[in-house]
């Protein structure tokens, strides 16, 4: 019978090819008009840019007005502008650290200061920051031009009593150390502006003497075992950020309203059951952070959406730790996590500020692994 041979026509299998590209072109310019019509790829392009703005550090509040992102050339423009300050911001602050007048230190190698330090007595800064020193020694009265006195989480046991001789002292930061009291001498740092005491756990009241600090417009005592706030507080008549967080509040003074400059007030992660109706006298405050947990009587003014106040009310539930560890890892571990915590609310609380309003909740999720 042979072979069956089947001939086409060129021309047929071309028109064929032809037909199915135009069609094929014809759907990519629909699906095109489709995509350009379509909301996603806006969404895709302002994702892409808040990405971006994010990641050069752009505050929320400068590409993203009334809940609209906003993709203009102008802006980022001066995203840039801002990039370049702050790079010379931080030039000039790594320049500011290596004055002849600024002493640093770091590191676990360290358990005592060097002896040379004591000769050096022209120094009005101290940067010293994770190492094993816990004693600050007595000669420290030497530095009478002392002005910052930066020490956080180091093994510091007790700050000595010479402290209260540095006159022109105006900050200190003795966060996260293992103080389980502060020296009423430090009353005499009349000129003191910042004070944080933030994370040491033990810590249970502040001396009276304190009250002589009429220049403090900060104080942090978060992460201790604070019952009430301390009486020396209330007498800071400057004060105008407070932050007692992680502490056991059962309730607040009646004459917390004696505080008339303050504006951030952080409470949460307390025992409170109720807010005083004095609150309502804080007429400068524009930021109150409390665990709503156990809340259950507020005053209905501070949750007013028309007044300036951000009133943040935290629902933190816990998981139970189970397992058993040594007394020592769990202190360690306790501070840590409070650490962590407290750099978690820094960032929140950041955020905050350069958003026109509360956000109607935020979800924070924390994982902890034992092995």
């Amino acid at each position: 019978m042979g072979h069956k041979v089947v001939v086409f026509d060129i021309s047929v299998v071309r028109a064929l090819w032809e037909t199915r590209v135009k069609k094929h072109k014809a759907w990519q310019k629909k699906e095109a008009e489709r995509l350009e019509k379509s909301a996603l790829e806006k969404i895709k392009e302002e994702w892409d840019f808040v990405a971006e703005c994010r990641r050069k550090g752009v505050p929320q509040a400068e590409y993203c007005k009334n809940g609209f992102v906003d993709t203009s050339t102008r802006l980022l423009e001066k995203i840039e502008r801002n990039s370049v300050s702050r790079q010379s911001a931080r030039v000039k602050d790594r320049d500011k650290r290596r004055s002849p007048f600024v002493f640093e230190l770091s590191g676990t190698q360290w358990k005592e200061l060097p002896d040379s330090l004591k000769e050096q007595t022209h120094l009005k800064e101290w940067y010293i920051h994770s190492t094993l020193i816990q004693i600050i020694p007595t000669y420290i009265e030497l530095f009478q031009a002392m002005k910052i006195l930066d020490l956080p989480k180091n093994q510091i046991t007790c700050l000595p009593a010479e402290i209260g001789r540095l006159k022109n002292l105006k900050e200190l930061n003795v966060s996260f150390n293992h103080l389980k009291s502060i020296p009423p001498e430090l009353g005499d740092c009349e000129h003191l502006e910042r004070l944080d005491c933030s994370g040491n756990l033990d810590l249970m009241d502040l001396p009276f003497e304190l009250s002589n600090l009429k220049q403090v417009t900060f104080v942090d005592i978060s992460a201790n075992k604070f019952s009430s706030v301390p009486i020396c507080v209330l007498r800071m008549c400057r004060l105008q950020w407070l932050d007692i967080s992680s502490n056991n509040l059962s309730d607040l003074p009646q004459d917390i309203d004696r505080l008339e400059e303050l504006q951030g007030f952080l409470l949460y992660k307390n025992k409170l059951t109720y807010l005083p109706q004095a609150m309502l006298n804080l007429k400068k405050l524009t930021l109150l952070v409390v665990s709503g947990d156990h809340l259950v009587e507020v005053p209905t003014a501070l949750c007013d959406a028309s007044t300036p106040l951000k009133f943040v009310s935290l629902v933190d539930n816990p998981i139970d730790k189970t397992g058993c560890q040594d007394t020592e890892d769990t202190v360690e571990s306790e501070r840590d996590r409070q650490h962590f915590d407290k750099e978690f609310m820094k960032a929140y609380i950041e955020d905050l500020k350069e958003r026109e309003a509360v956000p109607s909740y935020t979800t924070k999720v924390s994982f902890s692994l034992q092995l």
